[in-house]
């Protein structure tokens, strides 16, 4: 059976694994991506994790998931923020290709978080999903008909810049966001205001932290529905850290998204969490090299 070196490149960790034709992650470790290094950086790192398994290997090819805009079919970055310095241009698909004869493919990691769920996860069985990792700032995904929307320049669903409330979604909707909010309002900017001590903190009744729970949940809410409008996906698909939360969150999202979007459209709209969290991206770069070669 082949086996693939798989590779999740964000801007904190770079996770990466084996993965069998049959999808059965086989291993699965990590490493600091230490962004500072920029993308020549990141390329050396990407060289270490394959010639590290090459000396007992024979894979049948690489797969990378990675933050940034990808031309998918050059498998090249062509826009990156700052977080990584000098990352647009990184061409990891010629890189490695030329390097070890291996066929190698490259996607946009939430377009392979989206692909994980589609095939191995929560939207599996439907043919139009719409993925969202809340973090940080939002990530969007849109799978219509088995396939990623890429849009004409490779930056469709960039639903994060999306204009809301004379500010963005992700301005609004994502966890960092509730950390500042409750930091200020509580005029305490200790690092112990993270999410997990506000989310613990409104179960308990903490009026301020629920206020804002309460606020990002409806901007979530807003914003998903300004997007079913568009694009009308059988199911909403939710990912990232805060999700962690589901149990608390669910109910709370789906009476936002309920509350924006009319009830013939919402009745027909699933919601649900995400299911392949941490290996998402490399289960998700595995499918979508997949999809080339089948």
């Amino acid at each position: 059976m082949k086996t693939y070196i798989c590779i999740d490149i964000g801007g904190t960790n770079i996770k990466y694994g084996t993965i069998e034709e049959s999808g059965t992650i086989l291993t699965s470790e990590e490493m600091p991506t230490e962004a500072h290094l920029g993308g020549p950086g990141i390329l050396q790192k990407v060289k270490s994790i394959i010639e590290g398994y090459l000396t007992a290997l024979s894979p049948a090819g690489v797969c990378i998931s990675t933050a940034g805009v990808v031309d998918c079919e050059k498998g090249e970055i062509i826009h990156a923020a700052s977080t990584i310095p000098n990352f647009k241009g990184t061409a990891f698909k010629a890189f490695v290709e030329k390097l070890y004869h291996l066929p190698c493919e490259v996607e946009n990691d939430v377009n392979c978080a989206a692909l994980a769920e589609h095939y191995a996860g929560a939207a599996k069985g439907t043919s139009s999903s719409l993925c969202l990792t809340i973090g940080t700032g939002i990530g969007g995904a849109m799978i219509i008909n088995n396939q990623i929307h890429h849009g004409f320049s490779y930056s469709g669903c960039e639903v994060g810049y999306m204009h809301m409330m004379g500010s963005c979604f992700q301005k609004l909707g994502a966890s960092s966001i509730l950390v500042e909010k409750v930091q200020q309002w509580k005029n305490n900017f200790s690092p112990e205001i993270n999410g997990k001590y506000i989310f613990q903190k409104a179960k308990e009744g903490d009026d301020i932290c629920i206020r804002a729970i309460d606020e990002m949940v409806d901007a979530l809410g807003m914003g998903i529905a300004n997007i079913c409008y568009i694009v009308n996906p059988e199911i909403v698909v939710l990912g990232g850290g805060v999700m962690a939360q589901k149990e608390y969150l669910y109910p709370k999202i789906r009476a936002s998204i309920d509350r924006y979007l009319i009830p013939f459209i919402s009745q027909k709209t699933k919601l649900a969490f995400a299911e392949n969290q941490n290996q998402a991206g490399m289960l998700g770069a595995f499918y979508h090299f997949q999809k080339i070669h089948g």
